[in-house]
């Protein structure tokens, strides 16, 4: 019996393949990178949250401190001033209507033109007033011949009564006669002067120096006589008022010196309360408060030579009641504020900032009264996003380049009075 050759050991054959176990991922790079970056951002925070790195960081530090403007305050004046809300209201304002009936003939006036008193504006048809003044006069020379007809009649009784000749009654009743005569006279008078007074009405003259507006009829209509439509309206323009109300919390301080005989200054602006357009005093008060609103009606005057006020225009009226001497000011640009109190960031010797609490008093437009800087104190006046107690500055000069003596500003303030505003010297 043959033997069988033994098969060889093949492992694709009978028996599977042997797989190898998977490869894991090695963890241990991706934590510690981790650790890593968690551990710089940690010291990144704590070096950025430091004051010295604040300062050293942020501010530049030395070399590289922040870039300031400054302001120094200044001991000046400024005014106590009333704000209200006023209309330009004309002194005169006239509408001219028609004293008589007709047909209006011609009109004499421009609309805008400027006229005086007397100045003729509107012409009405003057026929029948004419006629009527021609049919008076006629009445009264009538009747002044019947007048001087009884008064002979009246003289030749007299001295028949008196010798006898005729009846006393008789005297008496001519006597009556001439009495009644006179007084048909007199009213014949009186309607001749009507008659001439209508014919007048007939030319419609200007009562004020005035502006008139524009033209509210024309040649050809009939008017009546006080009618309700204007023929044309006049209003004064030189001087004119401005009415204002301000609240009965300002009397304590607008009566005073009122009573000492001052005249209080009212400085008018626009609509904006931008532009200042005029200038006046404050002429009268009202009697008597507005219940409704708690407030007082006052009307200044202003010459308005310029004419840069108009009737029933709206403007803002700041009126002076004071006026405080030798008080710190500075601009209310460099001024801050928060929820608690105003302050300014103190630019000190050593060229670091301070943050200075201040009192804040009277504001007028562009300054305002600190009640407790010093007159000569420099403080930042931009950059305040960027500031903060002890940081470095260097102040800037007019040519841009820096300065390291803070004491000695370049764009220090200097009081104009005259437009109540602040200016680079």
């Amino acid at each position: 019996m043959n033997k069988q050759p033994t098969p060889p050991n093949n492992p694709s054959i009978g028996e599977p393949p042997k797989v190898a176990p998977p490869k894991r991922p090695r963890r241990w790079p991706w934590v510690l990178a981790g650790v890593i970056l968690i551990l710089g951002a940690i010291a990144l925070y704590t070096h950025r949250s430091s004051p010295e790195a604040t300062r050293s960081g942020r501010f530049g530090g030395g070399t590289n401190a922040l870039m300031i403007s400054t302001a120094t305050a200044q001991s000046g004046d400024i005014g106590v001033y009333v704000n209200a809300l006023g209309i330009v209201t004309p002194v005169y304002t006239v509408s001219v209507a028609a004293r008589v009936a007709g047909q209006i003939m011609k009109v004499n006036y421009q609309e805008g033109q400027d006229v005086h008193a007397g100045d003729s504006l509107v012409a009405i048809d003057p026929r029948p007033y004419q006629a009527a003044v021609i049919q008076a006069q006629g009445q009264i020379e009538h009747d002044t011949a019947l007048l001087e007809d009884a008064k002979l009649d009246l003289g030749r009784y007299k001295e028949a009564a008196a010798s006898k000749a005729i009846p006393e009654q008789q005297y008496a009743t001519q006597l009556a006669t001439v009495h009644e005569d006179e007084g048909s006279v007199k009213l014949d008078q009186g309607n001749l002067d009507n008659a001439k007074v209508n014919l007048a009405y007939c030319d419609i003259t200007s009562p004020i120096n005035g502006r008139v507006g524009l033209r509210l009829v024309d040649p050809g209509n009939i008017v009546q006589a006080n009618g309700t439509t204007p023929l044309a309206v006049i209003v004064q323009m030189q001087p004119i008022t401005v009415i204002f109300d301000v609240a009965e919390n300002y009397l304590s301080e607008i009566l005073p010196p009122l009573h000492q005989g001052k005249k209080l200054t009212m400085d008018v602006f626009d609509r904006t309360d931008q532009r200042k357009i005029a200038t006046g005093t404050l002429e009268s008060l009202d009697n008597e408060i507005n219940t409704a609103t708690g407030t007082l009606r006052l009307r200044g005057v202003c010459s308005n030579e310029d004419e840069s006020l108009f009737p029933n225009q709206f403007v803002n009226v700041r009126l002076l009641v004071n006026t405080l001497r030798g008080v710190t000011l500075l601009p209310n640009t460099v001024i801050q504020r928060n929820s608690d109190t105003a302050f300014v960031y103190l630019v000190k010797p050593d060229n670091t900032v301070e943050m200075q609490p201040i009192t804040v008093g009277v504001t007028d437009g562009t300054v305002s009264e600190i009640k407790d800087l010093n007159a000569g104190a420099v403080v930042a006046a931009d950059n305040f996003n960027r500031l903060m107690d002890g940081a470095k500055v260097t102040v800037r000069s007019v040519n841009g380049e820096s300065r390291q003596e803070s004491g000695q500003s370049t764009n220090s303030w200097r009081r104009s009075h005259s437009t109540n505003s602040w200016a680079p010297q």
